[in-house]
């Protein structure tokens, strides 16, 4: 969870933001309370010694196997940070919520958290006139119901929900959030040779993705009939009317065949739309997505690099530039929010003091850009896409019912219960008592037929009095308007966290609590 030392430029800074946040001039830049917002807080986590969560996102893979050549798992073993970073500025993690959140009864955030917060947004940036990205798909807010059985929106838009295994431990509902993301190519990739729009293109193009970002010479797919598309698709070198498999090809399909297909790489235009949500929870405990979002997340490739390009600016980012100076690993283009040094351009939006969303602040926003541009477990910059349920089965909006507990790519082991074994709880603070009385023996040993026995579903679901109390510990953060301190849901005080942190002094992991690992997930492994 630790940080190697980066210039993160300035230049361009200045975004007018909706009420309930400080604006900032394009000619004068903000004065920053945290100068390396990009380090998040679990970065802060005491290890002592022998806890690691850091391994899902600091990681090391074999040379020739991954564009992602920021090669940053020694982190896992030093606090690599600049003088500024050593305090710990996410002093949210330290506030006693309860007192707080006494007041807020059930019956209120209940009806909160199912409040439509998404759909007025639109209207809400196109009376402020900016140039920024404007999130629009009809009934996102109703979650599963914008989306068909096999996740395409309803309302033509082209953007297509996936099934995918959140990440360890950060966005599973039990540490305080639902959330679901969305893909959208080019409409290059959903037409055919002639330009129609055709959705069996759409849909063979996003699998050919899906088959280069994990690598895969091959994928299932639907039936579908090859002598109409006139595609040898499994490479059988016959035309059949019914093949259910498909081997990757060298370019898309459609109007996009002459497009190379790049392992590791998302083709120039790529979006990602990613909303997070409250916890919702009914009378019976069953967890669901509600209305309301905390936040909305966008990201667009803007430029494709090639795998030479990308690979020399990893060096870059790690050696510096031609004359030895710190790169800059991202801009922020005002309005159109930040753009990092691959081409990716990133935009989120976050709740005002009245529950509305609005861009978020220059400072808001650099907390977002450290896991998207200089983490070694991303893939593109992005995360979820490659932990997609693999074949047509993810094609539809996320459903944790569906999900088992796959291993890793290269692991033979479930991936939460070996997060559980290297990071000593469920989460990477080590402070959720709600995991730890379920999966965890007195000693702190993981209880490992349990987790196994226990559907994936179960096992990330806070319970119903822990989501209530998770929501309304963030909603008197969207109260105050003080996301620069920490925007997690704790409802007390965090005693894993260093408050100041002392290189010199704080344990190390020795190498036997060192990890490789890959967030891709190996789906073929027998269900658990």
């Amino acid at each position: 969870m630790y940080r190697r030392r980066f210039v993160h430029t300035l230049a361009g800074i200045g975004v007018a933001v909706l009420a309930g946040c400080q604006s900032h001039s394009r000619e004068t830049p903000p004065r920053l309370y945290n100068e390396e917002a990009v380090v998040p807080p679990q970065c802060y986590t005491k290890t002592e010694g022998r806890y690691n969560p850091c391994y899902v996102c600091h990681q090391t893979h074999a040379p020739g196997t991954r564009v992602n050549a920021m090669d940053d798992g020694g982190l896992q073993a030093e606090y690599d940070f600049t003088e500024a970073a050593l305090d710990n500025h996410w002093t949210n993690l330290f506030l006693d919520r309860r007192p707080l959140i006494a007041r807020i009864s059930d019956e209120e955030i209940l009806r909160y958290i199912d409040e439509d917060n998404f759909t007025p947004l639109a209207e809400d940036l196109a009376r402020r006139g900016g140039k920024g990205y404007v999130p629009r798909l009809q009934n996102l807010a109703q979650g599963e119901a914008a989306f068909d059985a096999h996740g395409f929106a309803r309302d033509g838009s082209g953007w297509v929900a996936f099934t995918y295994k959140p990440l360890p431990s950060t966005f599973w509902p039990a540490n305080g959030s639902v959330d679901d993301v969305m893909i959208r190519l080019p409409p290059l990739f959903r037409q055919d040779e002639q330009g129609r729009y055709d959705r069996r293109i759409y849909l063979l193009n996003l699998t050919i993705l899906e088959a280069a970002i994990k690598d895969l010479r091959s994928i299932p797919i639907p039936p579908t009939d090859e002598i109409a598309l006139r595609r040898d698709l499994n490479r059988d070198r016959r035309l059949s009317r019914r093949v259910t498999r498909l081997h990757r090809p060298n370019h898309y399909l459609g109007r996009a065949r002459a497009v190379p297909v790049t392992p590791f790489l998302y083709p120039e235009g790529t979006e990602f739309l990613h909303t997070v949500r409250y916890v919702g929870v009914d009378e019976a405990g069953r967890v669901y997505a509600p209305r309301r979002m905390k936040e909305v997340r966008y990201m667009w490739k803007k430029r494709f690099l090639a795998r030479e390009e990308v690979h020399r600016l990893y060096e870059m980012l790690k050696h510096g530039g031609p004359d030895g100076k710190a790169v800059e690993a991202f801009v922020d283009k005002g309005e159109e929010g930040f753009e990092n040094i691959f081409g990716w351009g990133v935009m989120g939006f976050i709740e005002d003091a009245r529950g509305r969303l609005r861009p978020q602040s220059h400072e808001e926003g650099r907390f977002c850009m450290g896991c998207h541009t200089t983490l070694g477990a991303t893939i593109d910059q992005t995360f979820a896409f490659a932990r997609k349920l693999t074949g047509p089965p993810g094609w539809a909006y996320i459903s944790l019912n569906k999900l088992w507990d796959a291993p890793g790519h290269g692991e033979s082991k479930g991936e939460i219960l070996q997060y559980f074994e290297r990071a000593g709880g469920g989460d990477e603070f080590r402070e959720n008592d709600d995991l730890r009385r379920r999966f965890f023996d007195t000693r702190g040993n993981v209880l490992k037929q349990k987790v196994r026995r226990t559907p994936l579903a179960e096992i990330i679901t806070p319970s119903r009095r822990r989501a209530l109390d998770m929501n309304k510990a963030y909603l008197t953060l969207v109260r105050r308007q003080d996301y620069i301190r920490g925007r997690d849901a704790n409802i007390t005080p965090m005693r894993n966290v260093y408050r100041r942190l002392d290189p010199a002094t704080a344990p190390t992991l020795p190498e036997r609590y060192r990890y490789r690992s890959d967030i891709r997930l190996d789906w073929s492994a027998r269900r658990r």
